[in-house]
């Protein structure tokens, strides 16, 4: 399993909080390559949902990855 910032991006819009199955079926309708469907596949499923993407790929950047500070701008 390997993602990347372009791949996790199919998910930004997925229903959060969600389960395996339903990333699955989201990532499908909203035609995402087949690469974040197999990423998605190769997920441990524990029956729990995802409550972000970050759950999903922890290196996802955030919005303090790119925090500037504003008053150097």
């Amino acid at each position: 399993m390997y993602w990347t910032l372009e791949l996790a991006s199919y998910l930004d819009d997925a229903p959060w909080p969600a389960t395996k199955d339903e990333l699955i079926d989201y990532a499908i309708r909203s035609g995402a390559p087949l690469e974040v469907i197999e990423n998605l596949q190769e997920l441990e499923d524990d029956g729990e949902a995802f409550e972000t993407i970050e759950e999903v790929w922890p290196d996802y950047p955030t919005d303090e990855d790119y925090f500037y500070n504003t008053d150097e701008l």
